[in-house]
């Protein structure tokens, strides 16, 4: 039994990082999909935790995703079949055009293949947020906090503000606890 699920986290993980351009942001959605949906191996509502804790925390956010569900399904020894199987993927090809292919970007095939991947992960990107959006419900407080976080970065961008987006976060995440304290307190008081 540790042996298949093992096996399917090596073979999940290694799919998502071998066909995933983009980065972390772009692969969120195949994990939303293999993980949530596919083999339901975590929850809707847990993938949207995961994904915040693991934005907030060091690393790429992928791979904070993967060692998350690995370790939900199969303790330490799962964490880390997860995170090789994302990791080595990417890690092989760009392995292989760095030891082969001299000025890779430079092809003007491959140059021009990238211009349109950039399209794909920002539409696999977009496709996450809304997702995620879609799936939050009816929670305002959530939806608030997003829509606001959003039209603050916007405007950040737009008016080339010195503010960063970890300060952003970091706001974010303070009216969310104030929030929640202050809704705890009411329903502590009843």
């Amino acid at each position: 039994m540790k042996k298949n699920i093992l096996t399917d986290l090596a073979l999940t993980f290694m799919k998502i990082g071998f066909f995933t351009f983009g980065g972390g942001y772009a692969m969120i959605a195949m994990i939303e999909n293999n993980c949530v949906e596919r083999k339901k191996w975590i929850t809707h509502d847990e993938m949207m935790n995961v994904t915040v804790i693991a934005e907030s925390t060091p690393g790429p956010i992928a791979i904070n995703c993967a060692t998350f569900v690995g370790y939900k399904q199969a303790g330490f020894i799962g964490s880390l079949v997860a995170t090789l199987g994302i990791v080595l993927p990417s890690f092989a090809v760009i392995y292989a055009i760095s030891m082969f292919l001299d000025n890779f970007l430079e092809i003007a095939v491959i140059a021009n293949a990238f211009k349109g991947i950039k399209i794909a992960v920002g539409v696999l990107i977009l496709d996450a947020a809304v997702t995620m959006i879609k799936k939050m419900h009816n929670k305002v407080v959530p939806k608030a906090i997003m829509a606001c976080s959003a039209v603050a970065m916007l405007l950040i961008n737009i008016f080339a503000l010195n503010f960063s987006s970890i300060s952003l976060m970091i706001v974010a995440a303070c009216v969310s606890l104030t929030i929640f304290c202050v809704q705890s307190k009411k329903g502590g008081a009843k």
